[in-house]
């Protein structure tokens, strides 16, 4: 890990996700510097996500959505494990308990962090900081379903664990952050 240059950098959009640019160099294995190269980054912020047990029914809970990008190249709507921005000034776990309350209308019981990842590097900033998490009935706060003044309809869907792995066997499962989840829960036989 050599130097870095990063010069001119400017912001082309700045609306709910941000595009910047700059000329950026890097140092090379050799030790010389590359030319400037114009980068660009999709500045999207952090998020936050889980693969949320339900002890109660000692089932998985994911939400199924609506993602607007995926419709040139399926239905549009996905089959994930709950997941959220991370706002300002907030923690990853403060974050998950948010999203799980939202998303699915339980207080979180317990979670266990799994990995933080890069999304897509070549071209976002974005990091993902992927848990795995525990809900029981006695912690239901809530209908869940996301937020109204968001847009959000989210539809809660149970499934047992051997039905979640048939469909991430199968290719039903189609969400980064859900593979890399549900192969988490394979490798630990949990639950």
């Amino acid at each position: 890990m050599g130097r870095v240059e990063v010069r001119g950098r400017r912001r082309l959009l700045d609306d709910f996700f941000k595009v910047d640019e700059a000329e950026v160099s890097f140092e090379r294995a050799d030790g010389s510097m590359t030319p400037p190269a114009r980068r660009l980054v999709f500045e999207r912020g952090d998020s936050v996500a889980a693969v949320v047990y339900h002890r109660d029914s000692d089932c998985l809970l994911f939400a199924e959505q609506f993602r607007y990008p995926t419709v040139g190249k399926g239905s549009g709507w996905l089959l994930e494990v709950v997941a959220g921005m991370i706002d300002h000034c907030e923690s990853p776990e403060t974050a998950l308990r948010r999203e799980i309350e939202e998303e699915l209308g339980f207080a979180l019981t317990r979670c266990e962090p799994i990995a933080t990842f890069f999304v897509s590097p070549g071209g976002s900033s974005e990091r993902i900081w992927l848990y795995y998490a525990e809900v029981s009935e006695d912690g239901r706060v809530g209908s869940g379903g996301g937020v109204a003044a968001e847009q959000e309809e989210i539809r809660i869907v149970s499934m047992s664990t051997a039905a979640a792995m048939d469909a991430l066997r199968e290719g039903g499962v189609v969400d980064a952050k859900t593979i890399i989840g549900l192969q988490w829960l394979r490798a630990r036989a949990l639950p």
